[in-house]
């Protein structure tokens, strides 16, 4: 609420060319045409606006204790990585109480620290460090569920006062073939397979989860359900968090049987024929996912936090969002039309959806265009390549891809995520069934067909150097298995090496911090093929910063003399590691051969 009435309070936005500012981003220049006129004046962005966020994941960044599991100490005695990498804020998968059924995702005490990762005074060091370097830090917020061994579960199974409703339960339907064993409510399918609803003996009814059996459904429709999270949130902020990434969203609201006759309704059948009644995909979730009751929800919260900064001054408190859901229900999580303010901004998975090491130029490019177009006016875009839920960055891609994927990344408006190990090029790790602990994989695989559904193989631990464990861990056994490309993949040998994928990742978020074209500025962006496309970054008076980007398997010849505002001679800022082309030469000929993944970034003198 405070970063938009503050753009919208500014007396004049002349923008520049199409795209970007016309879009509507939340930052703008005051500015007059012409060369004879002073550079435009800039309107100052908040921290978030124009941040590179990086996702931590905590059981698997770093090791102090000799355990096999990453803990705080571990990330607090890495930090000084993040200023060097140029990240200006981290944001922790849970560090909350929990029995590790979903690692995390399963809270049995949102108030507390889990024991292996550490103490309520760890998590107070690793803010004050962090912050002491100048680096926000965010924690993930799961609102859906909760563990069954979480107070708030064991009080509803027992109908203590209060707490009866905290959960969706309902009665079991008729067995016409078993009178003594009720059959579940609906035909609701868990995220991980199976029904989404568990018998209580306890209780003598059924609860729903909409992911393992030990994560229960909190019930949104009660106002003390959401009490409790407004109570969770000011914890949390209290203690000094910087904000939220808000976990599971689409799932927060189910239908209300008050609307169906007192019943919990089917959901439509999708008419795959490859799905058995309990596998996902066998049904549609017309009434499990996405209701647009939820949004309400979102907006709620939005208010809580704005409300918070104004009475607790500081910095501003972030809520990103997390959701897979199509274009239209996703956009609903910044606002509405209407005026309603929602998440500061949902993140943005279409390069993990929608694009892979089969996309062209142009598909990156109608990618990159399409949330621009349906984002709302005044919203601020973002970039993700990677998380713990999937496939690695590079294993989804190619290996060739890092640096151009990375350029565009940073390159782009708005702001830059990253998930640990995309500035290396970590790969997915191999996580034979015998090793396999993702509850995922488990419940929805066997040793044959798991690897279809493990997000193991994007957690294996962080690769600091060539020894033992990849210097993650001194233990005899980690909790995953490190990747076996460790000795050649790693943030030590990147360090030294003339050139590496971590120091064309710190190149580019110097130049991000650097350059007003990349955080004020308009863009341009279009295929030159199917193999090549650019992105121009330019604002009058002001460098312009130029990817061009060969995503093919095949070598591309393209005229560098159809991209706008491209003035050559132009100067190469930064390369792929494994182009020809080096730092700080001049490239004058107009046609230009890039190899397959090849990325180079330009930077040229001002236009105007």
């Amino acid at each position: 609420m405070t970063s938009t009435a503050k753009v919208l309070g500014v007396t004049a936005i002349i923008v520049v060319g199409v795209g970007l500012i016309a879009g509507g981003i939340t930052w703008g220049v005051l500015a007059t045409r012409g060369s004879d006129v002073p550079p435009p004046e800039l309107i100052p962005l908040e921290w978030w606006q124009h941040c590179v966020l990086y996702q931590i994941y905590p059981r698997s960044f770093k090791d102090s204790d000799g355990d096999g599991i990453g803990d705080l100490k571990g990330i607090i005695s890495e930090l000084p990585l993040f200023v060097e990498a140029g990240v200006d804020a981290i944001w922790m998968s849970p560090i909350f109480e929990s029995p590790m059924v979903d690692f995390g995702y399963d809270i049995s005490n949102f108030y507390n620290i889990h024991y292996e990762y550490g103490t309520m005074e760890d998590f107070r060091e690793l803010l004050n460090k962090a912050h002491e370097l100048g680096i926000k830090v965010l924690l993930d917020f799961v609102p859906n569920h909760a563990s069954n061994e979480s107070e708030y579960f064991i009080n509803s199974e027992a109908r203590v006062p209060g707490y009866e409703d905290f959960f969706i339960w309902a009665d079991g339907l008729d067995n016409p073939n078993d009178p003594t064993n009720k059959l579940p409510p609906s035909n609701w399918v868990s995220q991980f397979g199976g029904s989404a609803w568990e018998w209580s003996q306890r209780r003598q009814q059924y609860y729903l989860h909409q992911f393992a059996v030990q994560q229960a459904d909190f019930n949104f429709r009660n106002q003390a359900v959401r009490n409790e999270m407004f109570k969770i949130m000011k914890f949390w902020l209290d203690e000094g968090a910087d904000g939220f990434r808000v976990d599971a969203l689409p799932y927060l609201i189910e239908a209300d049987p008050a609307d169906h006759n007192g019943t919990y309704p089917d959901d439509p059948l999708s008419g795959r024929m490859e799905f058995e009644s309990h596998q996902l995909g066998y049904t549609i979730p017309l009434y499990t996912k996405d209701l647009i009751e939820l949004y309400d929800v979102v907006y709620e919260w939005r208010s809580f936090v704005d409300r918070y900064l104004e009475e607790s001054g500081g910095d501003t408190r972030v809520l990103f969002s997390e959701g897979y859901a199509n274009v239209s229900m996703t956009m609903l999580y910044y606002g509405t039309e209407q005026g309603s303010v929602g998440a500061h901004f949902p993140f943005n998975f279409d390069f993990i959806t929608d694009l892979s090491s089969k996309s062209t130029a142009r598909d990156f490019v109608y990618v990159i265009l399409k949330w621009l177009t349906y984002m709302p006016y005044g919203g601020v875009p973002n970039w993700v390549f990677g998380n713990h839920d999937n496939n690695r960055m590079p294993t989804r891609f190619r290996e060739s891809m890092v640096d151009g994927l990375n350029s565009l990344n940073m390159l782009l408006p708005g702001v830059a995520v990253t998930y640990q190990g995309e500035e290396i090029g970590m790969k997915d790790g191999y996580v034979s069934w015998e090793d396999t602990v993702d509850v995922e994989a488990i419940n929805r695989g066997d040793n044959e067909t798991y690897m279809l559904y493990s997000r193991d193989p994007a957690r294996t631990p962080y690769h600091w150097n060539n020894l033992t464990n990849a210097g993650f861990s001194t233990a005899e056994k980690t909790w995953l298995p490190v990747a076996e490309d460790y000795p050649v993949i790693n943030l030590a040998v990147q360090k030294v090496a003339e050139r590496s994928h971590f120091k064309v990742y710190q190149a580019l978020t110097a130049l991000r911090r650097k350059e007003r074209s990349l955080s004020h500025g308009d863009y341009s962006i279009r295929a030159l093929s199917d193999s090549t496309f650019y992105l121009v970054r330019y604002l009058p008076s002001y460098d312009t910063i130029v990817l061009v980007f060969n995503v093919a398997e095949t070598s591309d010849t393209v005229d560098l003399s159809k991209i706008p505002n491209l003035s050559l001679p132009s100067t190469i800022y930064v390369s792929s590691v494994h182009s020809r082309r080096l730092s700080g030469t001049n490239i004058s000929d107009e046609h230009l051969t890039l190899t397959p993944g090849e990325a180079i970034v330009f930077k040229s003198k001002p236009n105007i």
